[in-house]
This record gives C-alpha cells, structure tokens and sequence, in this order.
C-alpha cells in the first residue's frame, strides 16, 4: 500500500467515523412499526443520495464560500463545527441516543430529515470535507466519501439484523456511548486543530508584519 492509497484510506476510515453509522442502526431499527425491506432500502439509498449530493457540494464550492462570501477561514469552521460535534458526541455518552427518540412525518420525510441530514451529512463531516477539499484536493475528497457512504448505506441496509444480533447481548446502549465518545474526542480534535491553525497562521501573520516594520 502506498503512501496515498494510505492517505486516501485514513481519510475515508475518518469520515465514516463521523458518519457514524452506529446512529442509523438504532434510528431505523426502533421505527415502529417495523419497516419491510424494501422500504428499508428505499430510505437507505434516498439518505444518502442526499447526503452525497450535500456533501459534494461543500466540497466542490464549500472553501470558496466561506472564504470569499462570508469571510470565514477554515480553522474558524473547524472550531465552530467541532464544538457542535461535541455536544452531538455528549448527548449520545448522557443519554444513549444521538437524536430525539420520536420521529414526525412520513418514512420518505426521514430519508432527507433527519437521516440525509443531519446524521449522514452532518456538521463535522460537513466540515471535514470542506477542510480536507482544501488541504488534499477535491477528488481525493470526494473518493474517500464514497467509501465511507458505502460503508454506511450497507450498514444501514443490516440495521435490523445488526440490531437484533447487539440486542442479544444488550449492546446497542453501550455502543451508542462509546461511539458518543468517540464521536466527542474527534470533535476536540477538531477544535484543537482549528485552534492550532490560527496559531499558525496568527503567527505568519505577525512575522511579515515584523518585517514590513524593519
């Protein structure tokens, strides 16, 4: 394995983390009354062709955005999405669920809200793929979020077996935390590296300043 195809993996195995498909397990599995198969699949491929399409889009245009019509730089994004991500990772450890437990509207409303967005396409994958479009490029983004959208749609498609088989061993409630956790030490993260891109930058900044000065 080379060095990008490495990149490329590390990338994609950190997006499905934030993802997270852990969240559309319980959501699709405690939908009352259970939902047939095909139906399942329905929701499943709508999700996230929302999601993708979503996506796509803050990585193509998101940088630009931000940039040149609000003025906002990445490590600001960063901070702002990783502090947001942390109160989502912080519900999940307090209560076991990463989302209100009761569902308004009709199953084919859920495949845009909530589950296209916010649980696929959320604010810290939103805000990784506009960071990481800007760091290693919009095609190497764009892959490694198929990848890991792939990964999710056929997790979303087991959800009823996937549940059953943790329900045998109670393990959907601790799963639900420690992904949580997980979900909450990669949003610190987050915030830390937006904090350390300030700095850098902040630094940068005040170097050339010094100089212009002399």
């Amino acid at each position: 394995m080379n060095s990008e195809t490495a990149i490329l993996m590390s990338t994609a195995l950190y997006f499905l983390a934030l993802v997270n498909p852990a969240s559309k397990i319980f959501l699709l599995s405690s939908i009352n009354p259970p939902i047939s198969q095909k139906k399942l699949m329905e929701i499943s491929f709508q999700s996230t062709g929302v999601a993708f399409l979503i996506l796509l889009l803050v990585t193509v245009v998101g940088s630009f955005v931000l940039k040149s019509v609000f003025h906002v730089e990445i490590y600001s994004l960063k901070v702002a999405g990783g502090i947001i991500l942390f109160i989502i990772g912080l519900q999940a450890v307090r209560n076991g669920r990463f989302y209100e437990s009761s569902l308004h509207g009709s199953l084919s409303d859920i495949s845009v809200v909530p589950l296209g967005a916010p649980l696929i396409a959320g604010p810290g994958t939103i805000t990784a793929a506009i960071s990481y479009s800007s760091s290693f490029g919009v095609e190497h983004t764009v892959i490694a979020l198929i990848f890991a959208l792939i990964i999710n749609l056929m997790m979303m498609l087991g959800s009823a077996w996937i549940a059953t088989f943790l329900n045998r061993f109670y393990a959907i409630g601790p799963m639900i935390r420690i992904t949580g956790l997980i979900v909450a030490a990669v949003a610190v993260q987050m915030m830390l590296d937006g904090v350390g891109d300030w700095y850098s930058n902040y630094q940068i900044g005040h170097l050339e300043a010094l100089k212009k000065a002399m």
